[in-house]
């Protein structure tokens, strides 16, 4: 990671992650969603996680590998950001 958010600026008061706008949830709450067994619910979470947090931010919740076994699952989520997904994951890139 070239430069990850330092993890006190990463959560508001109230445990809310704060790239997590619009939602209510905590940092405990989103990381259940990203484990979730459905792969279209934990598509619909990963992809929230990379159109909103910064790309450093992302390996502290997702492994990248898993990121291109899930692609087919999150990339209907990715919105403007899906171009850019698809270059990194294709560049090899390892999230260090």
């Amino acid at each position: 990671m070239i430069f990850p958010t330092p993890d006190d600026r990463l959560v508001d008061a109230r445990g809310r992650l704060t790239f997590l706008w619009d939602v209510d949830i905590t940092r405990e709450e989103f990381e259940e969603h990203l484990r979730d067994p459905d792969p279209m619910v934990r598509g619909y979470w990963i992809g929230k996680l990379l159109r909103q947090a910064k790309p450093d931010d992302v390996p502290r919740f997702v492994r990248v590998p898993d990121l291109a076994a899930d692609w087919a699952h999150f990339e209907r989520f990715l919105g403007r950001s899906r171009d850019m997904w698809a270059w990194l994951l294709k560049v090899g890139w390892t999230g260090e």
